[in-house]
Parts: C-alpha cells; structure tokens; sequence
C-alpha cells in the first residue's frame, strides 16, 4: 500500500484537467449569456452570476484535489512545475470570467454592448479550443498536430481580444457629454479590459500546453 503512493497517477491528473477544462468552458457559456445585447432580466442575471460563483469555487476544489496528488504522488505524469502552471492557468480562466459577471452586475449597467457580446464569443471559442486540447495532452505524443494547432488558435483568439480591447477604448467616450455618460464609460472601460484580461489567461494556459508539447512530443 504505501508503494502505491509512488506510483504517477496519470488518470486521476489528466482527469483532473479535463474537469477544469470543462469548468472553464461552461463558465464562458454562462458569461455569453449575461453579456447578450438582449439582456436579461434582475432575477436572472442574478442566477446565472450565481452559478458562475458555484462554477468558481468548483475550479477551486479541482485545483485542490490536484495539489493534494502532487503532495502523495511521487512520480507524476508530467514535470510538478508543468502540473501546478497548467492547474492555476485553468483556475485563472474561471475566476476572472466570475469577476466579470459579479462586476457586470455590480455596476449596473443595463443591456449589455455589441461590443462585449463579441468578448465573449471570443472567450467561448477559446475555451472550447482550451478544453479540446487538454484530453490530449494524456497522449502528448499522439498528438503534437493537433495540439499545435490548438495553441495556435488560442494565440489567435487571444490576438483578436487585443484588437478589439483597442478598438473599444477608441470610441469609449464618444459622445460623451454628462458626468452620469462619463461614469457608465469608466465602468465599461474596466469591464472591457477585464474581458480581454480573460483571453489572457487562455493564452497562459496555451503557453504552459506548448511547454509540455516541446518538452515530452
């Protein structure tokens, strides 16, 4: 028995992954819909920031249980480093797109702006990208192509976040002529640079699945 705890424990970290993976992806589903130029109503909006708090304190026990492996595993499917990069890189996704949605909330605003519906549409294709990816890095050597290609796409996202973070600042104050305008510009400045904020942390977690392509492919 004590053995055993030498043993890597591939499944349950690359299960681990898949899970936050799949948080993340259902938590930019969610911010998708809070931020349609529909919008929704009080009660709603209400809900659906609460199950983003549900889905972060959900990526929180997964990063848990991950780091509890790493504390009983002595030989580990992939380098310690790698595993703890690529844990909190998954976490950060989740917790700032519930940022933004306790922030849109917050603040007010009303119906949300073309603008940040097309965030996250971003968002939602990078994680969906995101959460391809990960199951394959339990076969990294299978599948370096595929992977690639992958990270090159959540560059590309990640790229189109920062054009349209300029292009939205560009035109933030356009019009603007009361202190009330001003006010609403400011909280949507924040929201915007927030919202590309999470592009960012995809980005970080293509950074740490192109390390492990380069160090096991």
């Amino acid at each position: 028995m004590v053995l055993s705890r030498f043993l890597p424990k591939d499944e349950e970290f690359f299960g681990f992954f898949t899970d936050a993976a799949a948080n993340a992806a259902e938590a930019s589903a969610i911010l998708a819909r809070i931020l349609d130029p529909a919008g929704l109503d009080e009660d709603d909006l209400a809900r659906q920031v609460g199950h983003l708090r549900a889905l972060e304190h959900r990526g929180d026990e997964i990063s848990h249980d991950v780091f509890r492996a790493l504390h009983s595993t002595f030989v580990t499917p992939l380098d310690r480093d790698d595993i703890q990069h690529l844990t909190t890189a998954l976490d950060d996704v989740v917790d700032r797109i519930d940022e933004v949605g306790t922030r849109f909330q917050l603040y007010r605003l009303g119906a949300p702006t073309e603008l940040a519906s097309r965030f996250s549409r971003i968002i939602v294709e990078q994680a969906a990208a995101i959460q391809a990816v990960v199951p394959l890095l339990e076969r990294v050597t299978k599948h370096p192509r595929e992977i690639r290609d992958a990270v090159l796409t959540i560059h590309r996202l990640e790229n189109e976040g920062d054009d349209l973070l300029n292009q939205a600042l560009a035109g933030l104050y356009d019009g603007v002529t009361e202190v009330p305008q001003l006010i609403t510009g400011l909280r949507w400045g924040e929201l915007y640079q927030l919202l590309e904020g999470i592009t960012d942390s995809g980005e970080d977690v293509a950074d740490v699945i192109e390390g492990i392509l380069i160090t096991y492919a």
